[in-house]
């Protein structure tokens, strides 16, 4: 058999599948149609309290302070709360020096990380998020050690909590900003 043969059948065939999909009216009108919209869902803001600071050890040399923040979803889906980043003031020591912060969670960086620490918070529920520092003493701030060793510290916390939908990859992140005094 005549190689050429092959190639002119399958020349044909192709030639034969092209003219079809061209000639089928409906696929095209399929992809140039108007689709309709879809309906973007808004999201309430998640609702964050400060739920508890207390110092849970101290010693001449170090303290131990922990703080718990109680988030509410009042949405009708689930919000995943990626990371909620805060700053902790001791007001009586001073309005604008940092004592102590931290970060609970993570952000995912580019491609969706596998083990990422963000936290599921479903429709209607609450949740505690809590976070323990070590401040060291280093002699220089009597006043501050004397108000945590007393438990009559005045505290400032001030950070921002980032969420979305139930899905990473759906709706927008959702940013929102918080202070409370204690």
């Amino acid at each position: 058999m005549n190689p050429k043969i092959f190639v002119i059948v399958a020349i044909i065939a192709l030639g034969a599948a092209l003219g079809g999909i061209f000639l089928s009216g409906s696929t095209l009108e399929n992809l140039t149609s108007p689709q309709p919209e879809r309906e973007v869902l808004k999201i309430e803001p998640i609702i964050v309290e400060l739920d508890d600071i207390s110092v849970l050890d101290i010693s001449e040399r170090s303290a131990t302070i922990e703080v718990k923040f109680k988030l509410t979803n009042p949405n009708p889906t689930s919000v995943i709360v990626q990371v909620m980043d805060y700053q902790l003031f001791e007001t009586g020591f001073s309005e604008e020096k940092q004592i102590s912060g931290g970060q609970i969670g993570s952000r995912p960086e580019g491609m969706v990380q596998f083990g990422s620490n963000y936290y599921s918070l479903l429709s209607g529920a609450e949740m505690i998020l809590k976070d323990k520092s070590v401040l060291k003493n280093n002699g220089n701030i009597p006043e501050l050690w004397s108000a945590l060793e007393s438990n009559t510290a005045k505290w400032r916390v001030t950070g921002d909590v980032f969420y979305n939908l139930s899905s990473m990859t759906s709706g927008q992140e959702n940013e929102i900003h918080f202070e409370f005094t204690r």
